[in-house]
């Protein structure tokens, strides 16, 4: 998580460099529509949409993990009840030799 952190803190120190190093203003052209905005604000627009897009590629897997995860919780009550069953009917047997073996004729 760390190591992701720092790649990422790179990564946006480098876009701001590039940001800083290209001023000036652009003409935007979506569909009929047009604009003029600086290349500053283009590059972080641009940033945000990837680091967006990168999140909810993400989100199934997270999803999927935390499923995992409740139901590998759940299994483990479950083994912990059982063995706390089993525990007390060992400490409540009072058979003082073992159980004969099967012997097959």
């Amino acid at each position: 998580m760390k190591a992701a952190l720092i790649v990422l803190m790179v990564l946006l120190a480098l876009v701001a460099v590039i940001a800083v190093q290209n001023p000036g203003t652009i003409v935007i052209r979506f569909l009929n529509v047009s604009g003029t905005t600086s290349l500053v604000v283009v590059i972080a627009a641009s940033m945000a949409a990837g680091v967006v897009a990168g999140g909810l590629a993400r989100l199934p897997a997270f999803f999927r993990r935390r499923a995992e995860a409740a139901a590998a919780a759940k299994r483990i009550r479950e083994l912990e009840a059982e063995i706390g069953d089993l525990k007390k009917t060992v400490a409540g047997s009072t058979t003082s030799a073992p159980p004969a073996p099967w012997v097959t004729p």
